[in-house]
């Protein structure tokens, strides 16, 4: 039986997967703009209202083009930015701030002591500076094309793609949750910050097959860590397959940190099946880091603030410690669309298996009425139930939620938008 290879591309939306096998020469714009009214309750300065950008869908505009170069043979090319379409920024913050869980703010569940607590004070806003999406770092600012920028060469025997894009983690995560990564009932949501599974990488290189229902793809990411090629990197893989009734897939991405040193590891299976006029949709995951990045470096930024080598080396390893990541994440959902209606359930546990016990689980329900085939009415409840020292808020599709005011503190969200393709 002939065999034929295709590129299975990511999709301008990023809850999605979108096969474009074959797509007309010439570039093309796209985008969405999704805003709403967002109402959480749990955080320090108590219920929160604000219009926010990304209830549904992070809002983005992008171009994407492709050639075709005869033979089989096509290029094409994806550049997509993050749009904050309530104030027109490219990167956003949660509602808390720079707030901190209490598992990273507080000397004794660090395992500090007390006579520590100003150097903790310290850590803590530098930290939290980092929760949130495209910040501006010390040496370069917030990407403009934060989502995707790549380049790639479809062949008749795979495709080749190299920028920024999407890993086959993500990958996986997007396909079997039933939200596709949309609103804050998406399965990721609940294991936010230390972030379970690597969403994008830079500067790598990726190869992709289709072939009949099944998709694989694998990644590779450069460091660019002088004279460590080691450091940095990133390796990843998914394979998927599809038929009318089920598609079942799983993924494998594992990250070492700045030191060359085993770090961020996600294993995911994810599944689903046409049923009862809709689809259910089963995701599980497991993730370990022994070597968090966040804070190699901290003690010497410690001791340039003043703090004795001993006690920043001290309080350096305290956040390591912290910061180490072991548990599972488990998500199920229901979704059925019925004319313009499109109705989901879905329930997620972050199962946090360190010593902190920081679970969270979210459960809640979303409706979208759609107006036209490019613009919908949204609204989305969820609630975010907090055990041991777990303290999430719910974000939404664009921005992450942040923390309640302390650990076991529970949070509701109520959301309504409008989303617009075009």
């Amino acid at each position: 039986m002939k065999r034929t290879f295709v590129l299975t591309l990511l999709a301008a939306a990023s809850s999605a997967c979108l096969a474009q096998a074959t797509v007309p020469n010439g570039v093309t714009l796209y985008g969405i703009i999704d805003v709403g009214i967002q109402s959480v309750s749990g955080y320090a300065q108590g219920t929160d209202t604000s219009l926010v950008s990304g209830i549904m869908d992070g809002s983005r505009i992008g171009l994407r083009g492709s050639e075709d170069l005869g033979g089989g043979y096509r290029a094409l090319f994806t550049l997509e930015n993050r749009t904050e379409a309530n104030n027109g920024s490219v990167s956003n913050r949660p509602k808390s701030g720079n707030q901190l869980p209490d598992r990273f703010s507080q000397a004794a569940l660090l395992g500090l002591p007390a006579s520590l607590q100003p150097v903790v004070n310290q850590v803590a806003p530098l930290l939290g500076s980092q929760i949130g999406v495209n910040l501006p770092t010390a040496t370069s600012a917030a990407r403009f094309w934060d989502r995707q920028a790549y380049v790639g060469l479809v062949t008749p025997f795979g495709a080749v793609l190299a920028g920024r894009q999407y890993t086959p983690g993500y990958e996986i995560s997007a396909t079997f949750d039933v939200m596709q990564t949309q609103s804050s009932l998406a399965a990721g949501q609940v294991a936010a910050f230390p972030g379970a599974t690597q969403i994008r990488v830079s500067d790598s290189v990726q190869y992709r097959i289709q072939m009949a229902g099944f998709s694989a793809s694998a990644m590779y990411g450069f460091g660019n860590v002088p004279g460590d090629n080691s450091a940095n990197n990133f390796v990843g893989a998914m394979g998927t397959y599809k038929s009318d009734l089920f598609s079942v897939g799983a993924a494998y991405n594992a990250f070492n940190n700045r030191l060359g040193q085993d770090s961020l590891e996600s294993i995911l299976f994810g599944a689903s099946v046409n049923l009862l006029g809709g689809t259910f949709s089963g995701l599980y995951s497991t993730f370990k880091d022994d070597n968090p990045d966040l804070v190699i470096g901290l003690s010497s930024v410690l001791i340039g603030q003043g703090v004795p080598a001993a006690a920043a080396t001290l309080v350096e390893g305290a956040y390591t410690n912290a910061l180490r990541q072991d548990g599972d994440l488990f998500h199920i959902g229901y979704r059925m669309t019925t004319g313009p209606n499109t109705f989901y359930v879905a329930y997620s546990h972050h199962n946090d298996k360190t010593s902190f016990n920081a679970d969270t689980a979210s459960y809640g329900v979303a409706y979208t009425y759609a107006l036209s085939k490019r613009t919908d009415l949204n609204a989305v409840y969820t609630r975010f139930d907090n055990s041991g020292l777990g303290q999430a808020a719910p974000g939404q599709a664009g921005f992450l939620g942040g923390v309640t005011k302390s650990a076991g503190t529970d949070s509701n969200s109520f959301a309504f938008g409008i989303r617009h393709r075009f």
